[in-house]
């Protein structure tokens, strides 16, 4: 067996126990908290395009980060060098940032004691020429599907993260994290005029789930539709108009306009559109938004966070009420509050800070169509792209990739370019409607703060929102 497919152990093939013990509590001493996180990182990509084999890539990483925490302050170093001569390096640096305090090491997080996802590698279990040839009956397939399809791509994605998380109490925690996802995109094209569509999906499970024929022919005639759909879009209209959001993927806007704002470090440094509002009415009667991250298999989810504390289920807002903050270990200290399970960090190369694991929002009481019905003047969307906040005030801007007009409580015609501006604080407020249909999204999520991308997830039902600002070309 190869160091690769071996699991990752690192006190029994690297570090020596109880001399990393020795120099973390080293590294401690006068802190008030601190870790040595660990991570071995395998990664695959397979891209088919345009009918043939574009791009592979194998990923293979390990190494060490090495924090103490003082007060505000935290002291960070990271090396790729698993050894004990690299850790006492780290160790010196760490300590010129934290070694002038006088305090008692925090209590350690409770015991993780539930297993979210499966153990093992996606990596493993379907050979190279296996993964080719379904990206290849994929792009069979959708040619054969419609002749105005002039492009299909498809990509395999998979990934093996193990961690090891030494604390200076001197307990470890290890697990391994996988994920998958499969992404399919097609252009077609019909008097001159070219569209795309897209779809995909995945999770922390193996390629078992992804490649079977009823997953990817869902996922490609889904890409195939909204295609279709933006090939007969016309410009979206502009002004001020009710807004109804559909299920699913447009929690992404949730996640963006309204998440990042609840994370605690924002909400310690008041930088937040909802700092000091704890306790506070910030959102429609009916609205209640939760972080979870203890949905099995979802693509934000986590045993345990990336200092070792239990990931929870977190109730931000209820009713309407702000009631809750996400919180890495750091800040809710601080901020004398409870560490929340959401300390993560991109890799062992980047310091953990609060970020989002699972952000929904829970089913209210209406019915999905009668709250579209409910539409006068306005627009129902129910897929997006990318999009832009602003922490401090919470003013969004989004692009729709699926819209339609509604007009007196009827679905129009599909709309093209249309976009969605506002602000988060004022959006949850008007939110007219909530709809009992919450659904989560396909598991394509990746959140960036700071310079750092993690895996999400996001949820939410049908929803009415009064007066957004929709942005589009039509006059």
């Amino acid at each position: 067996m190869s160091e690769n497919e071996a699991p990752f152990q690192p006190f029994e093939t690297d570090l020596d126990r109880n001399d990393a013990l020795r120099i973390l509590l080293d590294t401690t001493v006068g802190a008030d908290d601190g870790e040595l996180f660990l991570e071995r990182r395998r990664a695959e990509s397979l891209t088919f395009d345009d009918g043939r084999l574009r791009g592979v890539s194998y990923d293979s990483a390990k190494g060490f980060g090495l924090r103490a925490i003082a007060g505000p302050v935290a002291g960070y170093a990271h090396s790729t060098e698993l050894t004990e001569p690299a850790l006492k390096r780290a160790s010196e640096t760490v300590k010129l940032v934290t070694a002038q305090g006088e305090r008692t090491i925090a209590l350690p997080p409770s015991a993780a004691n539930q297993s979210l996802y499966i153990q093992e590698s996606p990596l493993s279990g379907f050979s190279f020429s296996h993964k080719v040839e379904l990206l290849k009956e994929v792009d069979d397939y959708l040619r054969s599907r419609d002749e105005r399809v002039v492009q299909v791509s498809a990509s395999l994605n998979g990934q093996l993260q193990e961690v090891a998380i030494l604390r200076p109490e001197g307990g470890v925690l290890a697990e391994a994290r996988p994920m998958a996802r499969l992404n399919i995109s097609v252009i077609v094209e019909k008097d001159g005029r070219r569209e795309s569509g897209s779809s995909g999906g995945g999770g922390r499970t193996s390629y078992a789930e992804m490649i079977s024929p009823a997953n990817w022919k869902a996922q490609a005639e889904e890409a195939l539709r909204i295609a279709l759909v933006n090939l007969e879009a016309e410009d979206a209209p502009a002004g001020v108009m009710e807004v109804a959001l559909g299920a699913g993927w447009p929690g992404i806007l949730l996640h963006e306009a309204i998440g990042h704002g609840l994370e605690g470090d924002f909400n310690r440094k008041k930088t937040s559109a909802f700092s000091g509002l704890m306790g506070k009415q910030v959102a429609a009667k009916g609205v209640t938004i939760v972080d979870d991250g203890t949905i099995p298999d979802r693509r934000g989810s986590l045993s345990f966070d990336d200092e070792g504390t239990p990931t929870n289920r977190t109730t931000l807002i209820e009713d309407g009420i702000l009631v809750g903050y996400m919180q890495d270990r750091q800040n809710a200290r601080l901020m004398g509050m409870d560490a929340t399970g959401n300390g993560r960090r991109q890799s062992y190369a980047h310091i953990p800070m609060p970020r989002m694991t699972n952000t929904v929002m829970e089913s209210g009481g209406a019915d999905p169509a009668s709250i579209v019905a409910d539409v006068k003047d306005g627009i129902y969307a129910v897929g997006f792209g990318g999009g832009q906040v602003d922490i401090t005030n919470g003013k969004f801007v989004f692009s729709c990739t699926e819209a339609y007009r509604v007009k007196d409580g009827k679905v129009l015609n599909p709309v093209k370019a249309a976009t969605l501006i506002g602000d988060g604080p004022t959006a949850l407020r008007q939110i007219r409607a909530v709809g009992n249909d919450m659904e989560m999204d396909p598991g394509i999520g990746t959140c960036g703060k700071n310079g750092q991308g993690v895996p999400v997830g996001v949820g939410q039902p049908t929803l009415l929102i009064d007066g957004l600002t929709v942005g589009g070309a039509a006059v």
